[in-house]
């Protein structure tokens, strides 16, 4: 279905290929996941299936990439639309339409399928994806994660062969996540879809896959199976990861699997001392203090009534199902967002009630959408800008330097808008991280950074939980969240339904629980480094 014959791509002004002599078939009906580090090309690759790589983007490609026999190089992307669907990283900037039904019918509307068909499609595709309560609301009230599951209805109600997908779940909360996964791998099985799929969430896709592309960073892709390719690779799930450390063969890639090899390591865990998930820091002393908060939007009611305090030198998870009111109500923290009624104050002051560079002093937010906070031509120009409205601090690290613990080697010289997702997320990191405001709030931080990019956001966070911040991570990365909050809050339909410490919230919901205390339980293991805390520390 799909042949790279040597091929190379090299990018204008760029020292070496981010492809490199890449040689490879992917067959009809496989599911072929492909993995890497940030930046490690794995877009590129997505693009070049359907000629968005070079036609758009730029660049030489040498060799030849065909699908079902059409050269991606004399056949624009137009031209490549009825056989290949795309579904991109940012899903509102490739809307066109007002309306979810009006955007799952667009496509078919330009490939001129008959309205009678186009009206069984839409059917079909707001039952396949839950998106049947929402089919008459406006695209730009959705949240983020009801946007992407939009955009990639978008592409299957066209019928392409193949579908490419970078990062569909990246906004998801975990149990659309598995709905959206489930009706991909029905595609692939009973309609004999291809599927090419980028992630960096590996623990919640790995399992589905046939086959993995990994990118090593140097233009080499290397392909087998799942198994195979991940015993060696830089980034690997929880649940490799601990088979990694058991040392079980073969390596697990679901938790089911892993259950089946776990005995002998449990019974070696039971009597040794379970260390402790994360360090804890601070006095608890209260950071921000929220009561009564209201949020609406026209008839609808976001946030209700919600009190909350966040302690010095914590790390709070704010976790939920998609459209719960999380990222309203961090807006309202912050006192650039809507809010109806209720006080917030932070060291005596309402965010909401200073200008915006006073509120910025007070409270750090990173949104959903990160690159709205890029405005300058560089990646230098915006570090630099970042350290020039902050008190010089000898003591304390540069932008640079935060930047290089996210995502080491990013072009200074690079333009913010030719980085890739997860880059721009990591710049948008640094910047708001060299602030350090007494309350950071960040809204889906994760959204794609790899696993390496994780820790070392999780040691900044803990950085400035020690130096008394108070830390509040909205996201639906329940691994990350296991491994970097002291404290989790749960929302739904707008109201905080669960508080309390992480260990106790997360493994109480199936939805929630990472993949370490899924496999060891009842053990109350929350991550891969604590099991190799424990064992390290045996007798």
């Amino acid at each position: 279905m799909i042949d790279f014959e040597h091929v190379s791509i090299t990018y204008s002004d760029a020292t070496r290929p981010v492809l490199l002599d890449v040689d490879l078939t992917l067959a009809e009906g496989e599911l072929c996941l492909v993995v890497g580090r940030t930046g490690a090309g794995k877009s590129t690759l997505l693009g070049a299936i359907n000629g968005l790589v070079p036609h758009f983007s730029g660049g030489t490609l040498a060799g030849r990439i065909t699908v079902a026999g059409r050269d991606t190089a004399h056949h624009p992307p137009r031209e490549l639309a009825d056989l290949v669907g795309v579904v991109s990283q940012d899903p509102l900037a490739g809307f066109v339409t007002d309306t979810v039904e009006e955007e799952l019918a667009y496509g078919m509307e330009q490939l001129a399928v008959p309205p009678a068909v186009m009206r069984k499609r839409v059917e079909e595709t707001l039952d396949l994806l839950g998106l049947a309560d929402l089919r008459d609301r406006p695209l730009y009230e959705l949240s983020g994660g009801q946007q992407q599951r939009v955009a990639i209805g978008a592409v299957l109600t066209a019928h392409p062969r193949v579908l490419v997908l970078d990062e569909p779940t990246s906004a998801l909360d975990p149990t659309a996540a598995e709905e959206v996964l489930a009706a991909i791998t029905r595609l692939v099985h009973d309609l004999g879809l291809t599927v090419v799929l980028a992630e960096h969430r590996l623990e919640r896709v790995v399992q589905y896959a046939d086959r993995v592309l990994y990118l090593a960073g140097d233009g080499r892709v290397v392909d087998g199976d799942p198994a195979t390719v991940l015993a060696e690779t830089a980034v690997a799930p929880p649940v490799v990861e601990l088979g990694r450390l058991a040392g079980w063969s073969p390596l697990p890639l679901s938790v089911r699997d892993a259950r089946r090899q776990v005995g002998p390591l449990r019974e070696r865990l039971t009597p040794l001392p379970v260390p402790p998930a994360r360090p804890a820091y601070g006095d608890s002393s209260t950071a921000l203090r929220a009561r009564g908060i209201v949020v609406r939007y026209g008839d609808t009611v976001a946030v209700r009534e919600v009190d909350l305090s966040l302690a010095a030198g914590r790390v709070t998870a704010l976790m939920g199902r998609n459209g719960s009111g999380k990222s309203s109500l961090l807006w309202a923290l912050q006192g650039s967002g809507t809010r109806q009624a209720g006080t917030v104050e932070v060291t005596g002051t309402d965010p909401a009630k200073v200008s915006p560079q006073v509120a910025r002093t007070l409270v750090g937010l990173v949104p959903q959408s990160s690159a709205d906070l890029l405005y300058l031509d560089s990646v230098a120009a915006e570090l630099a800008q970042a350290d020039a409205e902050v008190a010089d601090d000898p003591g304390s690290p540069s932008a640079r330097d935060l930047l290089d613990d996210l995502a080491p080697g990013i072009d200074l010289g690079l333009h913010p808008r030719d980085l890739s997702e997860g880059q721009r997320l990591a710049l948008v990191l640094a910047i708001q991280l060299r602030a350090a405001p007494p309350v950071l709030l960040l809204d889906e931080p994760t959204r794609g950074l790899d696993y390496p990019a994780k820790r070392a956001l999780t040691a900044i966070l803990d950085k400035l939980a020690a130096a008394g911040h108070a830390v509040v991570v909205c996201s639906h990365d329940v691994e990350f969240v296991a491994a970097s909050a002291d404290r989790v809050v749960v929302m739904a339909q707008g109201e905080i339904v669960a508080d309390g410490p992480t260990a106790e919230v997360i493994v109480a919901s199936p939805a929630f629980a990472p993949q370490p205390a899924k496999i060891l339980a009842p053990l109350p293991y929350l991550t891969v480094a604590q099991v190799a805390r424990a064992l390290a520390g045996a007798p």
